[in-house]
């Protein structure tokens, strides 16, 4: 079995300034994407999922399919990408828009119109988010056990402290768990940034409460490992959604509430697996610099080829 990557790549990049899924930031022009697909596919991957909107799709599908024509896994079994629209009337039979809404409804939203291309295990990632070579294997290594099971998901977790950028506040779910690591809660936090004596500060986005955070707390970068019947889960937690919260003009479906509401309704169970791997990500303009240079420093010690593909 070879899982599936599914990738977030629906964003319009507001607070950067442009669609970060095509911005080349390797030495070669690679994507951030390119990266993570790279290291999908060398542990195993065999097909990735783009989610996108319908108004770049096309120039999008053209450029990933002219760049991976041709891309083959390590087996020469020849990598499948299909393209999803993502766009803001895409709810279940019985339910409408409502007034005053005028952006797709999140991340949860985004694997939920995923279900007719994915039929195996399957792994998320932000198009922005750079994840490193060993998550991408340790998430393989989950959906290859997991093959055969319901009612079962992961989270990546990172440890919040290494997920902050000096340009500005971040969103991240923070993620509780228990001595076996079986997740508890999962709990959004907004404007996360750290203070200049170093404490780590956010808001609580159930509560409201501005408090320090645990630097060391390992949170979401929304890389989750899940099985086909989690779009079932998905859509049941997504109505409870629209007759609640959901139909607040801003209010997103994010991660966290779906992981939550699973747990809480009865519906599956999750486990959070930590990484060794640095993440890094562009969330604003100014963290672009740092970016290129990173990915410049890991080709010049032999971790990454360039060009990625020849």
């Amino acid at each position: 079995m070879k899982p599936t990557l599914l990738v977030f790549a629906a964003g319009k990049g507001s607070r950067y300034g442009g669609l970060k899924q095509m911005d080349g930031m390797g030495p070669s022009g690679e994507t951030i994407i390119d990266y993570s697909i790279y290291d999908a596919v060398k542990a195993g991957f065999g097909k990735v999922v783009y989610i996108v909107r319908e108004s770049f799709r096309e120039e999008m599908e053209r450029a990933v399919l002219a760049k991976y024509a041709g891309l083959a896994g390590p087996d020469g079994e020849k990598v499948e990408f299909r393209f999803v629209s993502q766009e803001l009337d895409m709810v279940p039979e019985g339910f409408s828009v409502p007034e005053g809404r005028e952006k797709p409804w999140g991340t949860g939203h985004a694997i939920l119109v995923a279900r007719n291309v994915i039929h195996e295990p399957f792994v998320t990632i932000n198009g922005d988010d750079y994840y490193g070579r060993e998550t991408f294997r340790i998430a393989a290594g989950w959906c290859r056990d997991h093959e055969n099971s319901e009612g079962v998901s992961a989270v990546l977790g990172f440890m919040l402290d290494n997920t902050l950028t000096d340009a500005g506040g971040v969103n991240r779910g923070i993620c509780f768990y228990d001595s076996e690591n079986r997740l508890r809660s999962m709990v959004q936090h907004l404007k996360i940034h750290r203070d200049p004596d170093g404490t780590v500060r956010g808001i609580n986005a159930i509560t409201g409460e501005d408090a320090a955070l645990d630097a060391r707390a390992l949170c979401s970068m929304n890389m989750f490992c899940l099985t086909p019947d989690f779009f079932e889960r998905t859509e049941e937690v997504f109505r409870i959604f629209l007759r609640g919260d959901g139909r607040l003009p801003g209010k997103e479906f994010d991660p966290p509430f779906v992981f939550d509401c699973i747990m809480k309704e009865g519906l599956g169970r999750s486990e959070v697996l930590s990484t060794p791997s640095q993440w890094f990500g562009v969330t604003y303009r100014e963290d672009r610099e740092g970016v290129v240079a990173r990915f410049r420093e890991m080709t010049r010690q032999g971790i990454y080829p360039t060009p990625l593909w020849k």
